[in-house]
């Protein structure tokens, strides 16, 4: 486990393999968590059917981006919304459909690169993603570009990531998680790499100007950014989220935007 730069072949590679070998254990951890039809934004269990910041979905063209097991494009599907989930992970999308199989609640189901959406220009009104595709790809200021061309102006795209300045601590839940020891502005991403030196897990950091200039340069028009704090009674832990950390600083970045309509 190091920071080192990656090329975007390395990162599409390993992230590819690594989710596709992860998504047993991966559900099995989490899917209790997100729920079959439910859109858990983040580990501190921010819904969107409390926060709406999607908007009214109800007959809206609606593409989750990364979508995992795609609960959230399900609960969409419930909302009334006509929704697409595309994954560039086999393994997630099998356990899509497993859910699909047990719930009768069915989108169309797409296996593709977000730095390439399959789609026309202006071809959904609303874009998502809880923690999919972003973080996991080494030029993310494209992926933006793409979501941007298949919106039809004044729609609206929504995506969670890891809070940027998490990026300052280790993944340790606890009090190990409480000192700083690196530096908010090494952009260098956090490699998980073989014997060989070829790297099977990578994700991205950026600092929020970095976001919000990424966003503002594809074209969209920054709505809000939402930190959401630790709820009371939430004593669940996710990986590096904790009541402990949670209730000192975020650990989830929202950004909600929109593309301008002329």
């Amino acid at each position: 486990m190091l920071r080192r730069p990656v090329t975007d072949a390395e990162s599409r590679h390993a992230n590819r393999a690594w989710w596709d070998a992860d998504a047993d254990d991966y559900q099995a951890e989490h899917g209790a968590f997100l729920g079959d039809v439910d859109f858990v934004w983040c580990p501190e269990r921010l819904r969107e059917a409390d926060a709406r910041l999607l908007g009214e979905v109800a007959g809206q063209r609606v593409l989750e981006v990364g979508c995992g097991a795609a609960a959230a494009a399900r609960w969409l599907a419930t909302q009334g919304a006509r929704v697409v989930a595309m994954d560039l992970s086999a393994g997630m999308l099998r356990h899509a459909a497993q859910a699909a199989d047990r719930t009768g609640v069915r989108v169309p189901l797409v296996q593709a690169d977000a730095l390439a959406l399959p789609f026309a220009d202006a071809a959904f009104d609303t874009a998502c993603t809880a923690f999919g595709a972003i973080p996991f790809v080494a030029d993310s200021a494209a992926l933006l570009r793409e979501v941007h061309r298949v919106l039809r102006p004044g729609g609206r795209w929504v995506f969670s990531v890891t809070h940027p300045m998490r990026w300052i601590f280790l993944d340790d839940p606890g009090e190990g998680g409480l000192r700083a020891v690196h530096s908010y502005f090494d952009r260098d991403p956090y490699v998980e790499q073989d014997a060989a030196g070829v790297p099977t897990y990578v994700e991205q950091h950026r600092t929020l100007g970095d976001r919000i200039r990424e966003l503002v340069g594809a074209g969209f028009r920054l709505v809000d950014l939402v930190e959401p704090e630790w709820p009371a009674g939430h004593e669940g832990i996710w990986g590096q989220w904790s009541p402990l950390r949670g209730r000192l600083f975020p650990g989830t970045a929202i950004f909600v935007t929109e593309k301008p309509a002329p």
